[in-house]
């Protein structure tokens, strides 16, 4: 999920140089989006790691 925002990190910053106003906001928006749940992801995976660890 990870390569997915920086893909569209790089569409969003190409399309800004490029002066695509429009697209650069929507690549940027689903990139920031994606990332967004990747962290909340991560942290529900690292929680859920560190639980299941001390039970055992």
């Amino acid at each position: 999920m990870l390569q997915w925002v920086l893909i569209f990190l790089v569409v969003a910053i190409i399309a800004g140089v490029l002066g695509f106003g429009g697209i650069a906001g929507s690549a940027a928006w689903i990139a920031k989006t994606l990332f967004i749940i990747f962290i909340v992801l991560f942290l529900v995976s690292l929680v859920m790691n560190m639980a299941r660890g001390k039970k055992g």
